[in-house]
């Protein structure tokens, strides 16, 4: 039987055999007694030399997700680790180190295979692994840290060309059943869109509110003009982030085809609920993401994320982090921001 269920296209579920979890287990259990940590520099240089220990499985799905993007979003399910241990911190900053050590290992394993795990120095001081979790005082933010609005759909880091190709999230505690939302280039119809005008550099993107705490003066601040495709016409990538990606000022067909394109993003976005101990892995230029609201509550129950991203192209960064063994990027030392990318 096929432990690969299309649910519906672009996103797809992998339910991991118990043969397959014990033998992650196993490997998470080596990696421990090796490595202190997950951040640990050394294990980040290898994890993907670690990763062609998992089973067959799962490395031949991930494999497709990353070569052949037929699969734009996977969701790995009957993992070898479980939830939180301890309670859900108030603020990132809160956290017990150690509380997630095994899920940050397995995290790391999965999301390697797709690429070199970074980290923002305007996110949570330069971790590599981030908390998504509600925040006191944030609740109507539109970043991992609110609760009272949906977070809408968002291609990740979408303000920086130097984004991630891809990102993962792992479920430490989901007692509300909140959704994650999922909208894949797999899924969508472009044939009716104004093609012309989004593979044109017609669009300001400006960085979120969480970025946007770390920016040191207005320049910074101003976002960047960019196409919101790119790519293949006949199956484009994509770079938007809805609540913060706008036409420039008096181009009316620019503001005429992101409403387009934004009424086909909310038409084709599905949802998917994550157990403890799941993982979801994202094509960040094949699918946008976002999450439902939902009622904090900060008594230790509420919803926990755990989330890391991931470039195929370390070098390709380089300018912007301190050393070449650096995965710091720093978004607002980017010499290139005001020429005209494509990507």
């Amino acid at each position: 039987m096929d432990d690969t269920i299309q649910v519906p296209h672009g996103l797809q579920e992998l339910i991991l055999t118990e043969e397959s979890s014990r033998e992650c287990a196993d490997l998470l259990d080596a990696l421990c007694e090796k490595y202190v940590t997950a951040d640990d520099p050394g294990f980040l240089q290898r994890a993907a030399h670690h990763g062609s220990k998992l089973p067959v499985q799962l490395r031949d799905a991930v494999y497709e997700m990353r070569y052949a993007e037929s699969v734009a979003a996977l969701v790995i399910r009957n993992g070898p680790v479980g939830g939180a241990t301890c309670p859900t911190p108030g603020h990132w900053r809160e956290r017990d180190r150690d509380a997630t050590l095994l899920q940050d290992f397995w995290l790391a394993l999965t999301a390697s295979q797709l690429g070199e795990p970074i980290g923002w120095s305007s996110l949570q001081e330069g971790q590599i692994f981030n908390d998504v979790l509600p925040i006191r005082g944030q609740e109507d933010q539109q970043t991992g840290h609110g609760s009272d609005a949906d977070l809408e759909l968002h291609i990740e880091d979408c303000f920086s060309d130097e984004r991630c190709d891809a990102l993962a999230l792992l479920c430490l505690r989901n007692h509300d059943k909140v959704p994650n939302t999922i909208v894949t280039a797999t899924d969508m119809d472009f044939s009716g869109l104004d093609l012309d005008v989004l593979f044109s550099p017609r669009f300001l993107i400006s960085p979120d509110s969480e970025h946007l705490r770390r920016a040191d003066n207005a320049s910074e601040a101003a976002g960047l003009v960019r196409p919101l495709l790119f790519g293949s016409r006949e199956s484009p990538y994509l770079r938007v982030d809805v609540p913060y990606t706008e036409a420039l000022p008096d181009d009316l067909r620019a503001e005429e085809a992101l409403k387009a394109l934004s009424a086909q993003l909310t038409r084709h976005a599905e949802t998917v609920c994550l157990a403890e101990g799941d993982v979801l892995l994202i094509d960040n230029y094949r699918a946008l993401h976002g999450r439902r609201t939902f009622q904090a509550r900060y008594d230790g129950t509420d919803r926990w994320m755990r989330k890391v991203t991931v470039v195929r192209d370390l070098r390709r960064s380089r300018g912007l982090r301190r050393s070449s063994g650096d995965r710091v990027i720093n978004p607002f030392r980017e010499p290139s921001r005001q020429a005209v990318a494509s990507h």
